[in-house]
């Protein structure tokens, strides 16, 4: 194993990059109001931590590559009631805001409400990964977190995807 690396070699790193850069503008200029005038600043756009588009992909393609490790094994049978931790509940309760979020962004034409979810639920993904197991888990458990893992990287490309930001896979 002498010189095996960590990390996987991208296919296209220069679209990947130009996906990343684009999400992180997009999601920097629709987190306030639309008519609102606010400080621009690259610093802010591009920091890898917090609010940022950078996150959401990132968020995005921390949860595929999840789904391509342990996708096959577990991806049949799905029992909810093994989704009992408060990690769990909290993102599930997310999960199904997402029309209404979607309905009030296109009653006021502002998609501030999508960011502002999709940073949510990046957030609410980011701390059920830590501690909400797949590997090592008993079968039934590590389905039921696969296809909530599965649901919320569904919605962050969907919203993404309404925000003009192409999902990636890898970064």
């Amino acid at each position: 194993m002498i010189g095996r690396k960590a990390t996987k070699e991208l296919e296209n790193p220069q679209e990947t990059a130009e996906r990343v850069g684009l999400a992180a503008l997009i999601i920097q200029d629709f987190k306030g109001l639309l008519l609102s005038d606010y400080q621009f600043s690259w610093d802010r756009v591009f920091q890898s931590r917090g609010d940022t588009g950078v996150f959401l992909q990132y968020t995005h393609a921390r949860l595929h590559s999840l789904e391509e490790t342990f996708g096959c094994g577990y991806l049949n049978d799905c029992n909810t009631a093994c989704l009992q931790e408060p990690q769990s509940v909290s993102i599930l309760q997310h999960l199904l805001r997402f029309d209404e979020v979607l309905y009030r962004s296109s009653q006021d034409l502002q998609p501030r409400h999508i960011v502002s979810y999709l940073l949510t639920l990046s957030h609410l993904a980011a701390v059920a990964h830590k501690t909400l197991h797949v590997k090592d888990s008993p079968p039934e458990v590590a389905g039921a977190r696969l296809h909530l893992f599965r649901a919320v990287r569904s919605v962050l490309a969907n919203g993404m995807k309404l925000l003009g930001i192409t999902p990636v896979c890898r970064m």
